[in-house]
């Protein structure tokens, strides 16, 4: 082939440049009208995207309060922290989802434990921020609902070994925790401190309060997790309490509810509650469920005790054996 003759492949690269700048003229001769109407088209679809997941700012209520303390609406600092609380909280939708869920369960034990001791029932939220509604344990040991550390539990009266740990019942650690917070309040005068406290130890407040020389939860700089910790604990009621209001939907039936259980007393050693479990038809992991704060699989029980153990009625699980 003589050098001078364009080659087949030289050809349809010709062709190709050719194409590549006949598009880019045409796209730049362009009416200008339709890139706006894209533009707009794009906007609508956002909006569309943002209704549908309702991902939009967040009405704080204006009768915010902890505890019947009003929140001081006209500290724009506080307002960013409120908002930040209500924010995390709402948009962390699972999360919020599984708290709508559990709090059907475990407020009704929670709250007349509440009521008898004058504790407001605002502090059932403050269990919700400790621990999610469930028995967890805290890198430093605080263990429960309540989030309770081993020496208080002790000091007010629970039960802990390696066999029983009463901070994971529910009804008791309640108790505990209600006797801790009204010592509180009687030393700081306000349901705000006084949830602070719980969350920081009363010797931390009473450190920050005299540095700073200010004796309220809202004029005083805490560590971070203090300082959001009242925002959150309102956060997590108001969204608890309204739920349709942030977007949750559910029926009644996607609720978690307490298995009906009746008490059995037990006044001596057990050498196996797997053996014990068989004898109501349960398996050991369901007796350990509703007693939580038996942490052994056998008791010791020396002094001959009397503990109450939950069996759950017929009907609820499969059988044990």
């Amino acid at each position: 082939m003589s050098r001078n003759t364009p080659s087949v492949k030289s050809f349809f690269a010709g062709i190709g440049f050719a194409f590549v700048i006949g598009s880019f003229v045409f796209a730049t001769q362009q009416d200008p009208v339709n890139n706006t109407q894209l533009e707009d088209d794009k906007e609508q679809s956002d909006r569309q995207v943002a209704d549908e997941y309702n991902i939009k700012a967040i009405d704080i209520p204006a009768d915010l309060h902890f505890a019947g303390e009003k929140v001081p609406f006209t500290d724009p600092e506080i307002m960013e922290r409120v908002d930040r609380e209500f924010l995390v909280n709402t948009y962390w939708q699972s999360n919020a989802l599984l708290l709508i869920k559990r709090a059907n369960k475990y407020f009704p034990i929670i709250e007349p434990i509440l009521a008898k001791n004058g504790i407001p029932d605002d502090f059932k939220y403050l269990a919700v921020a400790e621990s999610g509604l469930t028995n967890v344990v805290s890198p430093a040991g605080a263990t429960g609902f309540w989030q309770i550390m081993r020496a208080t539990g002790k000091e007010y009266g629970l039960e802990v070994n390696k066999n029983v740990d009463e901070r994971y019942n529910l009804e008791k650690s309640t108790q505990v925790a209600c006797e801790y917070l009204k010592k509180w309040k009687e030393r700081f005068g306000t349901w705000t401190l006084t949830a602070a406290a719980y969350n920081a130890g009363p010797n931390g407040i009473q450190k920050y309060m005299d540095i700073q020389k200010a004796d309220n939860y809202y004029d005083l700089l805490l560590g971070e997790e203090t300082g959001r910790y009242v925002f959150r604990i309102m956060a997590i009621k108001e969204i608890l309490s309204n739920p349709e209001n942030y977007g949750f939907q559910f029926e009644e039936e996607d609720l978690y509810v307490q298995v009906p259980t009746f008490e059995v007393q037990v006044d001596s050693a057990v050498s196996s509650w797997a053996d014990f479990a068989k004898q109501y038809d349960l398996s050991y992991k369901v007796l350990k469920r509703h007693n939580p704060w038996l942490r052994q699989p056998h008791l010791d029980n020396s002094s001959g005790k009397s503990y109450v153990i939950e069996i759950p009625k017929k009907g609820y699980y499969r059988s044990g054996s």
